[in-house]
């Protein structure tokens, strides 16, 4: 993830490139077989520094890459304030297979004097926080949830429960930052009995892209624009998984009511009320996990939590990231369908296959190579169905046969949940909102 810089304005493409390559050839003149060039996240790091100096930023938001303790972000040594989000087993071929592992990671952050809060944590994740922030001086805190009231009637501008959570930290993070820059007098967060204007309206504004971001489809020619609505979360460990489904299930009913203030409303061309509550809807996933994860687990995760709503998903769709084939520079080229290696789409398809259709869980899962089969489209390229899922070459494929199926099936609203991969949620909106 790269570091994340509070800006104005957003960097516009052009300061990007020119940014991107200062710190490229400078490091490129001074490299050697004993100083080659830095890895992608260290790169960032580097590029993300070298674009709040020249910007001049005033406050900077660094978020680790993976880790903390030896992360390239940890150059910092001098920070305002430290903060830990809840703490889940994510990177565990990196920070360990226990969460004391990598609570001990994380905590790499601390710095001798520095306050710090986290949120509430499992007991086994919070004595070693408690214990490093001890070692190091660090005064750390406990940032309760945000109380909702604080909104005066307004919702956070992200979608879930947990993110009172996230938002309790924010808050906690920013006031502390006000206070010992010399902005803010307040010294007990739990004094508080109200929230500045400029709190809640960033509280209730914010939004993040690839998180429970809800995307129609606008390039349908039909009379219905809106029948192919895509709700888009990075979810890719069973915890967010569950977040996930949670929030797609609530979504996707609320989605079939009329309403006056629909999320993102304002990429949403809606259907008149008494039409679409005359339209039945389906469920369609759209899925790829890096072949580090679990993809039983978090398939399983997902299908249970659905299906505690009553929520079934018609079909699963399986891609590869448009993303990974793509190399770096003006002359390269991604490879073409039947250059893609799918295998792993493959198997993420036979989990969901053996999930759905009741069979054995695990290593042992019935192959469905039995009941599959390959289908051409018109431009003669090929993806593998089966009963309950499809396998496609493309990102784009996929998206084609999503479209077409709902110009043939106009009395169809296509609710398509995307996620499993933060990689997968850029190329999809890179898709479908060009």
């Amino acid at each position: 993830m790269v570091p994340v810089g509070c800006f104005s304005v957003d960097i516009c493409e052009e300061k990007f490139s020119a940014n991107f390559w200062w710190c490229y050839d400078i490091l490129k003149e001074n490299t050697n077989e004993d100083l080659p060039m830095p890895f992608l996240f260290c790169f960032f790091t580097l590029l993300a520094l070298k674009i709040f100096t020249a910007e001049q930023v005033d406050v900077v938001i660094l978020e680790v890459g993976i880790g903390g303790r030896l992360d390239s972000t940890n150059l910092v040594q001098a920070p305002i304030v430290c903060g830990i989000c809840s703490l889940g087993y994510d990177h565990v071929e990196i920070l360990g297979h226990t969460l004391r592992q990598i609570a001990g990671e994380k905590a790499g952050i601390f710095k001798h004097g520095v306050p710090a809060f986290t949120v509430s944590q499992p007991d086994e994740a919070m004595s070693v926080l408690q214990e490093k922030a001890s070692q190091l001086g660090v005064h750390l805190e406990v940032a309760p949830p945000l109380d909702a009231n604080l909104l005066n009637g307004l919702k956070l501008g992200l979608e879930g429960e947990h993110q009172y959570q996230n938002a309790g930290l924010a808050v906690a993070l920013c006031y502390t930052w006000l206070h010992r820059t010399g902005h803010l007098e307040i010294t007990n967060l739990e004094q508080t009995s109200s929230l500045p204007e400029s709190f809640i309206k960033g509280l209730t504004t914010a939004n993040l892209q690839g998180r429970a971001q809800i995307v129609p489809d606008q390039h349908i020619d039909i009379e219905s624009p809106g029948d192919l609505v895509f709700y888009l979360d990075g979810a890719h460990t069973s915890e967010s998984m569950e977040i996930c489904a949670r929030w797609f299930s609530i979504a996707i009913k609320e989605d079939s009511q009329p309403q006056d203030n629909f999320r993102a409303s304002h990429e949403l061309v809606q259907m008149p009320p008494d039409e679409r509550s005359r339209k039945n809807s389906i469920q369609i996933l759209l899925f790829n996990c890096m072949s580090v994860r679990d993809p039983q687990l978090l398939l399983l995760h997902l299908i249970k939590t659905c299906a505690s709503h009553g929520v079934h998903f018609k079909k699963a769709l399986f891609v590869p990231n448009m993303t990974a084939f793509f190399k770096f520079g003006s002359h390269a080229l991604p490879p073409t369908d039947s250059q893609v290696d799918l295998s792993w789409q493959f198997t993420l398809q036979r989990e969901w296959e053996s999930l759905t259709q009741g069979n054995k869980v695990g290593g042992d899962a019935k192959s469905t190579d039995g009941v599959c089969e390959e289908v051409k489209d018109d431009s003669e390229l090929s993806t593998k169905s089966c009963e309950n899922s499809m396998v496609f070459s493309s990102l784009p494929l996929a998206i084609k046969w999503l479209r077409d199926s709902v110009k043939q099936n106009q009395s169809i609203h296509f609710q398509v949940l995307v996620t499993g991969s933060l990689h997968l949620m850029g190329d999809m909106l890179k898709f479908v909102k060009k």
